[in-house]
């Protein structure tokens, strides 16, 4: 065991070294040349005068330089050879700041320090010059971003597809302790990575009417006459993969109006009636998910949604035609991958530039459709399956409802003639919902159309075939397969924590850099008492590091020695942090009663957006901060327990949040998380798991083993039970006394003495519906937490056990992940 470990953020290991190549002075001279010349020709700044900003921009244009070459022969080596590729369409790709990912993957950030060094520039605060790309919401889009970097660092030829939100979701700002959304301005100054495609530019058209005629060979032809048209401008940034052996494009497309200005309404005066046409097409990538409770919101949704897919589907469809000229190679030369079931419409656009714009008989077209698609399901959750009024699809796309309908009419004559269609199951195999208004079933679309349909996690593939899918499933037996999800070990250990990086290079090799398999070898060490101490001292340096991050924004100070219990996701019911606050009041009132107990000294860290338009979810923000606001203003309580909700979470809080967490809060309904990738990303770093046995929770336990997980409360079939007996829970709050007293605090206004009543909403949902099992699953938590607790008290238990689920996540990588992707779902070698 190495005993010359440097301590954590030494000089001896800044961020990166132990990733980089070796440097050489001329190297470095040269790379300087490079950013002075960028921040003179492409900024228009002299050194004297320039901002972070501007060093920023500068440097980012310095590598892009270097990635440039590498792509272009990348795409030149793939297309010589005839090489398959993945086409990955999806609404979110949450990459956030991309300068430390491709310093990291060109193995030049030690170059980069030194050169911005000798230029005067803190590398620090140039990096924190860089916006988060606002392109995301959650796991779904970071999941995307990390298959992409996947992709590349294994040298799969791939290309993402999404939309290149002007604002993205929003900026949270907590006032009052209530959430109050802005727009992002990530695009504010420009994206140095990015490059502009005006040549690539399709037509996106939408709504008019279908015309039945005949080809000039007799046959039956459908031809839509569009009544409105949108240009899709295409940008793309390079993705880098490991190493910087291969580079991918990610492709995002912008909304434009054919016509930017009615110039005759605005020589006569209507000035804002002329940009109408340009404000109603570029409305198609201002933000990411508007909210749809309005029947204009749902209408943007749609439309959004079919803009990208059918801006896609023509480009790929073109370069392919380009490169090997027969349409009827599609599967042979592309594997379309859905990322959830937002771009389900690809699969009726692809029919009709198959059928009615390349003549492809139909039965033919449909076998390429299915032999090209594959469909990744993220939830079970009905409002993300999504399904669209037919009389608003018929509006917006009636040719494309028309391909929808002959595809139903082909699937059930199908399940007809295969003697397995029950008349009685004939609505629940529909791609038309007629029970609620009639509904095109996105989903169901998706799976029909697709070869392969995947779950993320074990339990949660199971659930599809025995639930939302389990007809589909009995009709087309083996389409459902299984790939849990991973994570880019290079973004959420390399680059976010260096220090435990250094650390585990030095115990288990080098190797880990490369084989995430390597990390398996730190269980041989986990025993060891000094590995354990200096795991503990990177722990806490990054504990540090969070604490003054807070104490700068909210101007809170907390306790680096405390327990960091960490929840960090969207705010959603089914995500529980209302659980975990209640939890919160709970202890506190516990303290209250008996301050001279040896309480574990606690900080509970929230962070997460709820949706604009999600009332109850913005109410637990509201809870969350309210409690804080008593809990950390107590002087009775001290430093045993602080509460910090720190707002617009995002990829790089992220990225200082989960190196320093302690316990991973991983705690939704039972059945309700299809997989989860925080839970691994914390894992990682050395959090253990407070977690349902759901989603990946149970393959975590299974591989860091069971007594180094906290698992509680009802299972799946527990709540599926629970549902059907009814979920009135004033049963469960009778039998348990702190709840009871909980929940009359928040009803009695101990945390809301202006408005006592604030928080009933919350409290008659718990105790007459409960359809999340808050109430059912408290006193379990509590004992959960009390186990916690024991653990934590033990300092070479809690960190041999961090060390065993470290080792244990060597299996959650993404580069796993999409090798079982490549070799199961697109065929494509590796």
């Amino acid at each position: 065991m190495p005993t010359n470990i440097a301590a954590p953020n030494s000089p001896a290991h800044p961020p990166f070294a132990v990733l980089d190549d070796r440097l050489h002075d001329e190297d470095i001279e040269e790379f300087k040349a490079t950013v002075l010349a960028k921040l003179t020709l492409a900024v228009g700044k002299d050194a004297a005068n320039a901002t972070d900003r501007d060093w920023f921009v500068s440097t980012a244009l310095a590598l892009r330089d270097r990635i440039i070459h590498r792509w272009l022969r990348a795409e030149r080596a793939s297309d010589a050879k005839g090489r398959k590729r993945v086409y990955y369409l999806s609404l979110e790709f949450l990459i956030g700041r991309l300068f430390n990912d491709v310093v990291g993957n060109l193995r030049c950030g030690e170059l980069v320090r030194v050169a911005l060094g000798d230029l005067g520039v803190d590398p620090e605060r140039m990096r924190s010059a860089e916006p988060d790309a606002a392109l995301g919401n959650g796991g779904l889009g970071r999941l995307a971003a990390c298959f992409m970097e996947s992709m590349a660092s294994l040298g799969i030829p791939g290309c993402g597809y999404g939309i290149r939100y002007d604002h993205g979701l929003f900026q949270q700002v907590i006032t009052d302790g209530w959430q109050q959304e802005y727009p992002e301005q990530w695009l504010s100054f420009g994206n140095p990575w990015e490059f502009e495609r005006p040549e690539v530019i399709y037509d996106i058209q939408f709504g008019g009417w279908v015309e039945k005629a005949f080809s000039p060979k007799g046959r039956p032809q459908s031809v839509w006459h569009a009544e409105e048209t949108i240009k899709a401008v295409a940008y793309d940034t390079p993705v880098v993969g490991w190493r910087g052996r291969h580079v991918n494009p990610l492709r995002l497309w912008s909304a434009r109006a054919v016509d930017p200005l009615h110039l005759a309404a605005f020589n006569e005066g209507d000035h804002m009636g002329a940009l109408s046409p340009q404000a109603r097409a570029e409305a198609l990538s201002k933000v990411l998910y508007p909210a749809d409770d309005t029947a204009s919101g749902r209408e943007l949704r749609l439309r959004q949604e079919y803009f990208f897919v059918s801006a896609s589907l023509q480009d790929l469809v073109r370069r392919h035609t380009r490169t090997f000229g027969s349409i009827y190679s599609l599967p042979e030369q592309a594997a379309i991958q859905l990322n959830d079931t937002h771009p389900s419409v690809a699969i009726a656009e692809l029919m009709r530039i198959l059928v009615d714009l390349h003549n492809v008989p139909w039965d033919a077209a449909w076998e390429i459709i299915v032999a090209t698609f594959s469909y990744t399901n993220h939830t079970l959750l009905p409002e993300a399956l999504e399904s669209w009024p037919v009389p608003l699809f018929e509006r917006l796309l009636p040719r494309h409802l028309e391909i929808i309908y002959s595809i139903n009419a082909h699937h059930l004559e199908a399940a007809r003639r295969s003697g397995q269609l029950d008349p009685a199951l004939l609505t629940e195999l529909s791609l038309i919902d007629e029970s609620d208004g009639r509904r095109v079933r996105m989903g169901h679309l998706a799976f029909v159309g697709s070869h392969r349909v995947n779950g993320v996690s074990v339990l949660h593939t199971e659930l599809m075939r025995d639930s939302v899918f389990s007809q589909l499933h009995r009709l087309y037996p083996g389409r459902i397969v299984n790939k849990t999800n991973g994570i880019s070990f290079r973004r959420w250990l390399h680059r976010a924590n260096p220090s435990l990086t250094q650390l585990l290079c030095e115990v288990c090799g080098r190797a880990v850099l490369d084989d995430p398999a390597a990390l398996g070898r730190l269980a041989d060490h986990a025993n060891d008492k000094a590995l354990q101490e200096r795991f503990a001292a990177v722990k806490r340096a990054n504990k540090v590091t969070l604490a003054r991050t807070t104490r700068e924004r909210l101007g809170l100070n907390i306790d680096p020695g405390a327990l960091f219990d960490v929840q960090i996701k969207r705010i959603h019911e089914y995500k529980r942090q209302l659980l975990n606050i209640l939890d919160a009041i709970a202890r506190y009132r516990a303290i209250l009663a008996d301050p001279g107990h040896d309480w574990v000294p606690r900080v509970k860290i929230f962070s997460g957006k709820a949706a604009p338009n999600y009332s109850r979810a913005k109410l637990i923000i509201k809870l969350a901060n309210d409690v804080a606001q008593a809990i950390n203003g107590d002087p009775l309580v001290g430093d045993r327990l602080k509460i910090v909700f720190l707002p617009n979470y995002n990829v790089s809080l992220a990225e200082l949040i989960i190196p320093s967490a302690d316990l991973s809060e991983q705690i939704s309904t039972a059945g309700m998380e299809a997989s989860g990738t925080g839970n691994m990303k914390l894992a990682l770093n050395g959090a253990l798991t407070m977690g349902t046995f759901d989603g990946a929770n149970i393959e975590i336990g299974e591989r860091v083993g069971e007594e180094n997980i906290f698992i509680f409360g009802l299972r799946a079939e527990g709540v599926a039970e629970r549902r059907r007996r009814g979920l009135d829970a004033t049963d469960v709050i009778t039998a348990s006394p702190a709840l009871s007293e909980v929940l009359e605090a928040l009803a009695t206004g101990a945390f809301s003495s202006e408005d006592p009543h604030r928080f009933a909403a919350l409290i008659d949902l718990l105790k007459y519906s409960d359809p999340y099992m808050v109430a059912a699953d408290f006193d379990g938590y509590r004992d959960a937490q009390g186990r916690v607790d024991e653990v934590w008290r033990s300092r070479s238990e809690w960190c041999r056990a961090a060390l065993l689920n470290i080792a244990g996540m060597n299996w959650f990588s993404a580069d796993r992940a999409i090798a079982e992707y490549a070799d199961d779902i697109w065929s494509i070698p590796h």
